[in-house]
């Protein structure tokens, strides 16, 4: 940090014959500068010394003074570095005047204390893999400054929005080699951490603002109508093999996805206004209710492994169901990557849309967050079926 006291405008006399003195504190080739209600004639003036010389009137006085403001300068100087608060020209005059300086916050400390308030709301606003996931972009943010930078942290409004391109670059060539649409996920959550500090004034402006993320196609992988008749229709001698048969089968006919498969209760069937047996669950990743009917091979399945327990259906883990539907698929001749989301999706395909369920209806049954979250994923559906309706027509005619 440098202070320097200077005449300004050597011009700018007043009617005493006498020009301002300013003072102008320097920091990383930042200046600030400003008047120190002192005036004195330019002859008088010693840029060298920073002293006023004689025949000066009040020339202690003046002395006395600028040595008053560079010894308070100083002391806000020291009092930063004590406090490890970000050191700015700025706030080193905020303190000179008297004024509180707000902290100015690094990008991976301001990350932690975002965490920090967030996990308090586990179990009230959020479960705790949503908090897990954001922990996790935390990490790669510190591992990305390090590599970028060859620092721990860096501050918060030091913030471009190179950062991010930047940020995509890392994740998907040097480190992690990660796909598109998982860079969009992390991108999007360090994005809301940022938009929070904005809100909280840590920051005077999104540097993200005019930043776009890659569009990526969404390819849904589904049985047809065929395919899933197909797989209804075999009878597998393993046990193991026809019970997640079973399980996939049911999945494919209400869309519930694994974990509320495996959390479905006995509790959380129940009869509707329809006379009907209907699905009331929360989904867990949105925390949003599901009502869903118990379509005729859904209550077929159901009712097949009736048992005494609460659960409908026996344990199995994710890995082990994911394994044996790869060992099905090859068996009936289907080459397509079966996991648990392939039901899901395929009750929403195969099931529901090429049956003109309306999508508003279809995206309320699967329990999506809201309609464009449907749109983006089976818009194409629709698309197909209109082609094959258009087909059929033109077959006819």
């Amino acid at each position: 940090m440098k202070i320097l006291f200077i005449i300004k405008n050597k011009s700018n006399f007043n009617n005493k014959g006498k020009c301002p003195l300013v003072c102008r504190i320097t920091l990383d080739k930042i200046r600030k500068e400003f008047s120190t209600g002192q005036f004195v004639n330019p002859k008088n003036w010693d840029s060298k010394k920073q002293i006023v010389k004689p025949p000066e009137p009040d020339i202690d006085y003046i002395n006395n003074q600028l040595s008053l403001i560079k010894t308070k300068i100083n002391k806000a100087f020291l009092l930063l570095q004590v406090k490890e608060e970000a050191i700015t020209v700025e706030a080193i005059y905020s303190l000179y005047l008297g004024k509180k300086t707000q902290k100015e916050y690094n990008v991976v400390e301001y990350f932690g204390m975002y965490l920090s308030k967030l996990k308090t709301l586990i179990g009230i606003d959020i479960k705790e893999v949503t908090w897990n996931k954001f922990d996790y972009v935390k990490t790669d943010i510190h591992a990305f400054i390090k590599w970028k930078f060859k620092v721990n942290d860096m501050p918060l409004k030091k913030l471009e929005a190179n950062f991010l391109t930047e940020l995509e670059y890392y994740l998907k060539v040097k480190e992690k080699k990660l796909k598109q649409v998982t860079i969009n996920k992390k991108i999007q959550r360090f994005r809301k951490v940022v938009k929070v500090a904005v809100a909280e004034n840590f920051l005077d402006k999104d540097p993200f603002i005019l930043y776009k993320t890659k569009t990526v196609k969404i390819e849904v992988v589904f049985l047809t109508p065929e395919e899933l008749k197909k797989l209804e229709e075999h009878e597998f001698s393993q046990l193991r093999l026809q019970f997640v048969k079973d399980l996939f089968v049911f999945c494919c006919y209400t869309g519930l996805p694994y974990r509320e498969l495996m959390d479905l209760k006995y509790s959380n069937i129940v009869k509707g206004f329809d006379g009907n047996k209907w699905i009331k669950i929360k989904r867990e990743k949105t925390s949003k209710a599901l009502s869903i009917p118990l379509l005729p091979k859904a209550l077929e399945i159901m009712e097949r492994y009736g048992s005494s327990e609460k659960y409908v259906f026996a344990r199995i883990s994710n890995q082990r169901y994911n394994s044996y539907l790869k060992e099905i698929a090859a068996i009936i001749g289907v080459d397509k990557n079966f996991t648990t989301h392939m039901a899901r999706r395929t009750f929403a395909s195969s099931v529901l849309l090429y049956n003109d369920v309306p999508m508003e209806i279809v995206s309320e049954l699967l329990g999506h967050s809201n309609m464009k979250v449907t749109q983006d994923s089976y818009g194409k559906v629709v698309q197909k079926k209109i082609s094959l309706e258009i087909d059929r027509l033109k077959g006819s005619g």
